[in-house]
């Protein structure tokens, strides 16, 4: 995941920041939510709305540089959000890979016993895990075991802090995605920002992954 959008513009980021601001009040919705959208040619899709907190939400935490679980627990708490929205000011790019212990190119699960973790690190970079060297990975569960999250001040330093941080990157022991975070990196339309919903599954396919 990655944010903010390749594909809008400031205009229609507010366009549909609005759209969303509103139904959120007319919901009467209190607590963190996500609203997600397909768009296409111009227009907006509306798909689903989440009723908690996101996998990717560090990606938005890390552009904004807010704390969106500590707002959760102050609304629960009655307290109320510690800003408002005209104190929000988008800062940067920000990219988030889900590094799953899988196969990287037939996306079979990888259970197993994790010989070795060394998580990368440094400045913009932010990493989600429980793991640790010893820890058996179950087969009984998602297989999400570590968040990556870079943050830089334009997508080309993130993509190029995201380059290091891949290889630096280090779960020995078990297979892990983090070779196809690699060499989706390394392809042009994404460097470009050119991708859509689709790129994904001609990218496998081209490799030989057929996805059922």
């Amino acid at each position: 995941e990655e944010a903010p959008s390749v594909c809008l513009n400031n205009n229609q980021r507010d366009e549909i920041g609005a759209i969303c601001a509103k139904a959120i009040g007319e919901l009467k919705y209190r607590g963190v939510g996500t609203i997600e959208f397909l768009y296409e040619d111009g227009s907006f899709f509306f798909i689903e709305m989440n009723t908690r907190l996101q996998v990717e939400h560090p990606v938005t935490e890390a552009i904004f540089n807010i704390d969106l679980v500590k707002e959760q627990i102050r609304i629960a708490a009655g307290l109320g959000i510690s800003f408002t929205q005209d104190e929000l000011t988008m800062s940067g790019h920000a990219i988030e890979c889900r590094i799953n212990a899988e196969d990287p190119f037939n996306l079979t699960p990888s259970p197993g016993h994790v010989d070795g973790f060394h998580p990368a690190g440094g400045y913009g970079v932010r990493v989600d895990s429980a793991l640790f060297s010893g820890y058996d990975v179950p087969p009984y569960y998602d297989s999400l075991i570590a968040k990556l999250i870079v943050h830089g001040k334009s997508r080309n330093e993130c993509l190029l802090r995201l380059n290091r941080c891949l290889h630096e990157f280090v779960v020995s022991g078990i297979s892990t995605n983090i070779a196809l975070f690699d060499e989706i990196l390394k392809d042009q339309d994404f460097q470009n920002g050119q991708y859509d919903i689709h790129w994904l599954t001609k990218f496998l396919e081209e490799r030989g992954v057929r996805l059922s």
